[in-house]
């Protein structure tokens, strides 16, 4: 049992494939727009439950528990040497390295 209070994300389905605009590419069309939110679960709960959560701005949802404390991944890509040229002409600029 997960407890009340708990950080956790939910995933929702806002729209089934069928509902879905025309305007999208096909393989985008075969597939429902889903959501994930991360927010603390106001309900003891299990994975795969649908629970209701708040989140850090203050709203609250439901959807189905997908995550027990869920990490914040996120990364801007592969190196790219162009941006590491680009870090060392603005601190150049601004005086603190020489490019």
């Amino acid at each position: 049992m997960i407890p009340k209070g708990t950080w956790v994300q939910i995933r929702s389905i806002l729209l089934r494939p069928e509902e879905r605009t025309g305007n999208l590419p096909e393989e985008t069309k075969k597939v429902p727009l889903e959501m994930w939110i991360k927010g603390t679960l106001l309900d003891a709960s299990e994975l795969g439950e649908k629970v209701r959560i708040r989140t850090v701005t203050g709203r609250e949802v439901t959807g189905t528990l997908c995550a027990v404390e869920p990490a914040f991944r996120h990364d801007y890509g592969a190196y790219v040497p162009e941006i590491q040229k680009i870090t060392q002409i603005v601190k150049a600029t601004l005086g603190e390295e020489q490019p």
